[in-house]
């Protein structure tokens, strides 16, 4: 049994400066740019209590949106998107990317905000 959610957006920014972007999406959600210290590829969105993580990544494919779920177990995870249809495109790091039968890409990864609690869907 395993549990996951919804947990963030993540803004792909193609070959971009992601502090520069996050100057328009800090303005247009409200919301204080927090450049990650330890890796200038990313930038964070302050973030708000009950709302998804935003952030920012710059990347090597198109500019696009896309989301993460965390999961407190991300292989079982990954098994259960398979099954539904996903197709797995690569693990980086502690994540790994996954493509839904739609086209759309997205991500699994561990949990970001500490335990999943009751508001998570759990999976047997």
């Amino acid at each position: 049994m395993h549990k996951s959610r919804l947990v963030s957006f993540v803004i792909d920014c193609q070959d971009g400066d992601p502090v520069a972007a996050a100057g328009f999406w800090s303005a247009a959600l409200g919301r204080a740019a927090r450049p990650d210290p330890d890796d200038a590829r990313y930038v964070s969105l302050e973030d708000r209590a009950g709302q998804p993580i935003m952030m920012l990544q710059t990347v090597d494919h198109p500019s696009r949106i896309h989301l993460d779920i965390e999961s407190d177990d991300v292989d079982a995870e990954v098994a259960r998107l398979e099954k539904l249809g996903a197709r797995r495109i690569q693990k980086v790091r502690t994540w790994v990317v996954m493509e839904a039968p739609t086209g759309h890409r997205f991500c699994v990864v561990r949990p970001q905000r500490g335990p999943l609690g009751d508001d998570a869907n759990t999976w047997e």
